[in-house]
């Protein structure tokens, strides 16, 4: 899970948002008049101050200062006091809550720490800076900034970096902070949590002694190699290691002072200590590592474990988990059932021990579960871990095993416990946090798919609908969708009525709760904004409202707005014309061009192949025959890079060649020009040519760590553009490559419901195929539907949160749904189903395939 969609979860219960400073009280500086011509800027998280005459360079050497929750109210103080009166811009985070945030254990680790960021204007100042301000804020505590310099043994450190806001696309296609690199081309400005020097940089001599002093701390004269990195978080690395002495393999649990914050406010620091406490206070119980030793290094300490010898369960799933073959056969079933029953029972097994020791576990969870090569069980992770009489709560947990607060000291590792009888057979617990009821349902799911023995579910249900205040046992609807006319018609209803009950259009910054991305820029978009929820209502026949919202805010789009088909202005220009809004297209098409849209990437995303896509037909309805010129030359600049652009850093329909493909592929239908079908047979093989086939001939694509079936960065988009290809022009690769994509579109178990990255676009592949496994897609979309406000609304990314919009939950589901039942063509812009006609935009203009 990426760890940052937890920083969204703060605000609100249902629904990913951000933080903006008025949870708690802001700063006082953030209310105190400023001397005249002092700008003070809002910009998310920061407050930016200008002075009258700003003079600071696009990029150089910039200050951070550190802090902590109970030291930054004057830290910020002080540092305002010494910049105004010199002139000096600066900013600073605008909430206690929101620095919090930043330093917690899994807080992105290239921003922990960075409480004030202070712009000089040369080197000179630079130096005159760290000396003044350094001597104001001597002694004063705070993380350590692992992407800056740290200087002297105080609260400042350096980076080189932008002052300004520019933007290049990275090696993935991503729109990015940028900087100019010694030839004057903008790269991009690097972020990674660790202090690098560009190579045209040169380190000022006031730096010098600082880098020293860095590079003099090494573990020469411990007694411990480092053999791998395991893991990272915020508060420091996991590390095995060999004891040189011995010989043994050992881990080596690094904590960071101040970093890494954890709900009770306790830093790495604090939380290593307590888990070498806990450990020693288990000695000796088989399936719990053992102390060898603790140091410290610098500022950060260390403990010293046992290797325990195995996997973490999570690791387990993919090789071993029968629902996610196309037919799970009985007998698989029932030897992973035996299996997992075992894994169960030692689980509980060694929880049992630790609590006849007085110790709550209290992070009980797949990846702190380690079965070892005889499949006994060991638990790692103990830093949590505390006195059962303390009758404490959950201060760190895994989403899918987070227990409700009204579960305190055992009851919080018995919860836990429940929670894993039932992921072992169906891994969506982390549903229970939007709807403890769903327990329920996932039992049902998996008495009809497994042979697990009567009874052990039941205990389960009971423990984690149990409300522990009133005794009583939360019950809940059972979410049903069936593949028919009737099924179709009552989930258009329940997801459309979902859908509108979400709208704030009261909101600048959304218009529907939806994926992160919308905070990045991409609330307007076809992916994750109010274009693709309100074309994905249109096209199944729902009512559509609110397109007063995306007309005003796309004809005057905020700045870091997209550009893309699916990430921005122009998904939004489609869908506005689609829904008959001619003149708010052509005027967010004129905002568009007039951008240097011609140095995108090559992603359907937010690259070229999408905006040239956009713009052919969009010359119709708007009657603007330059539109079609613009689409040629982007068209033409795709075609002019495909080559040179090489196998794809991300492959897929969204972020890969097949975009590209998919662009070949309908410019011929409208042109006749065969040299297009070459091209897009090029653009395919650059993806196929990153695909691997699984154990059941399943094609995949491979991203090193895991291999990924799925409609946006998986086989099924490619699958998508290879079927419409294969309606021109006859190709045994991409014949038997369609073979096995289908196969990875027909598991029974899929982790997401999302139409990018889930079960959606498993169904909308098949459905346009006519295969018949898209009735079971249709009826196990269920598994991930939640009651919300008299409809049924579905997850985002990570579970964590309800979503709306198209790419990761609501209105994609519905799309999808309405792909397999609805009684009129389906699809996604561009992607009719080969055997249906186009669809002109709001039936008006010419009739070209571009369209389709």
């Amino acid at each position: 899970m990426e760890k940052q969609y937890e920083l969204y979860c703060q605000k609100d219960r249902l629904f990913y948002d951000v933080l903006d400073g008025q949870e708690r009280p802001a700063f006082s500086i953030a209310d105190e008049s400023l001397p005249e011509g002092w700008q003070r800027i809002r910009r998310s998280e920061w407050l930016v101050y200008v002075p009258p005459a700003q003079q600071i360079p696009h990029q150089g050497w910039k200050i951070h200062v550190s802090a902590c929750h109970d030291n930054a109210e004057g830290v910020v103080t002080r540092v305002r006091d010494y910049c105004v009166p010199r002139g000096i811009s600066f900013k600073h985070l605008r909430s206690v809550d929101v620095l919090l945030m930043r330093n917690a254990k899994y807080a992105p680790r290239g921003g922990s720490g960075k409480l004030v960021t202070i712009y000089p204007r040369d080197e000179a100042e630079l130096q005159l800076i760290l000396r003044e301000l350094g001597e104001l804020l001597t002694g004063e505590p705070g993380p350590y900034i692992l992407t800056d310099l740290r200087i002297g043994d105080g609260p400042l450190y350096v980076r080189y970096g932008g002052f300004t806001e520019r933007h290049c696309m990275d090696e993935n296609g991503r729109l990015v902070s940028a900087i100019e690199d010694g030839d004057g081309r903008l790269v991009p400005d690097r972020r990674d949590p660790v202090f690098r020097v560009p190579d045209w940089v040169t380190v000022p001599d006031c730096l010098r002694p600082h880098l020293e002093t860095r590079n003099a701390v090494t573990m020469a004269g411990l007694p411990y190699r480092v053999t791998e990195a395991l893991h990272f978080s915020n508060g420091g690395g996991v590390y095995a290691a060999e004891d040189t002495r011995t010989g043994e393999r050992v881990v080596l649990k690094e904590g960071r002072p101040h970093a890494g914050l954890a709900a009770d406010g306790a830093d790495a620091v604090t939380r290593l200590e307590r888990e070498r406490d806990m450990l020693e206070r288990l000695a000796g119980i088989d399936g719990v590592p053992a102390v060898r030793g603790y140091f410290t290094l610098g500022d950060h300490h260390f403990l010293v474990e046992e290797f325990v010898e195995g996997r973490t369960l999570n690791t387990f799933f993919a090789e071993r988990h029968p629902l996610l073959d196309p037919e799970p056969d009985p007998a698989r079933l029932a030897e992973y059932t035996a299996w997992a029953l075992k894994v169960y029972e030692g689980t509980e097994r060694v929880v049992e021990a630790v609590h006849a020791r007085g110790v709550v576990f209290n992070d009980l969870h797949m990846f702190n579960i380690v079965v070892r090569p005889d499949d006994t069980i060991a638990l790692i992770d103990f830093e949590t871990a505390a006195p059962a009489a303390d009758e404490g709560r959950q201060i760190l947990a895994n989403p899918g095993f987070l227990a409700p607060p009204d579960r305190r000291g055992t009851a919080v590792d018995r919860y836990c416990l429940a929670c894993l009888r039932l992921a072992l057979f169906a891994p969506l617990t982390t549903l229970f946090q939007l709807d403890r009821t769903k327990a329920a349902h996932l039992a049902e799911v998996i008495a009809e798919r497994f042979p697990v023995p009567e009874g052990f579910l039941e205990p389960a249900v009971a423990e984690i609908s149990r409300d522990a205040a009133t005794g009583t046992r939360l019950v809940g609807p059972r979410p049903r969708i069936s593949p028919d006319q009737a099924g179709w018609e009552e989930a258009r209803s329940a997801l459309s009525t979902a859908i509108m009950a979400s709208a704030t259009p009261d909101r600048d910054d959304r218009l529907f709760p939806g994926d992160i991305q919308q905070f990045g820029g991409g609330a307007l978009g076809l992916a994750y904004g109010a274009a693709g929820i309100l074309y994905a209502l249109d096209v199944t026949g729902c009512p559509v409202d609110h397109e007063d919202w995306l007309i005003e805010h796309a004809t005057n789009p905020p700045s870091g707005t997209g550009l893309g088909l699916y990430d921005g202005l122009y998904g939004a220009a489609f869908t506005l014309a689609h829904l008959g809004h001619l003149d708010a297209a052509a005027e967010v098409v004129d905002v568009c061009l007039g951008e240097r849209w011609d140095r995108l990437a090559l992603d359907l995303h937010g690259g070229l192949p999408g905006i040239a896509l956009a713009l052919e037909q969009l010359s119709g309805p708007l009657e603007a025959p330059a539109l079609r010129d613009a689409a040629a030359r982007a068209a033409q600049l795709v075609a002019d890079r495909l080559v040179a652009a090489g196998p794809p850093a991300r492959p897929g329909l969204l972020n890969g060649m097949s975009g590209p493909a998919l662009m070949f592929v309908r410019f011929f239908e409208r042109t006749g020009d065969t040299n297009l079908l070459d091209l897009a047979a090029t653009a395919i093989r650059l993806d196929l040519d990153r695909c691997v086939t699984d154990k059941h001939g399943a094609l995949h694509v491979d991203e090193g760590s895991r291999i990924l079936p799925y409609l946006a960065r998986g086989s099924v988009g490619i699958g998508m553009v290879i079927d419409d290809y294969l309606t021109h022009r006859a190709d045994e690769r991409f014949a038997e490559a369609r073979e096995g994509i289908r196969l990875a579109a027909r598991s029974v178990y899929y982790a997401q419901s999302g139409l990018f990255s889930g079960r959606a676009g498993m169904l909308l592949h098949l459905a346009r195929q006519g295969d018949p496994q898209a009735a079971a897609h249709v009826r196990d979309l269920a598994w991930h539907a939640v009651s919300y406000k008299g409809g049924l609304a579905f997850p985002g990314e990570n579970l964590l949160r309800l979503s709306m919009d198209l790419g990761t939950g609501t209105a994609g589901v519905l799309l999808a749904l309405g792909a397999a039942l609805h009684d009129r063509p389906v699809h996604l812009p561009f992607l009719a189903a080969p055997e249906q006609p186009a669809r002109t935009l709001a039936g008006v203009g010419d009739t070209n395939t571009v369209g389709r």
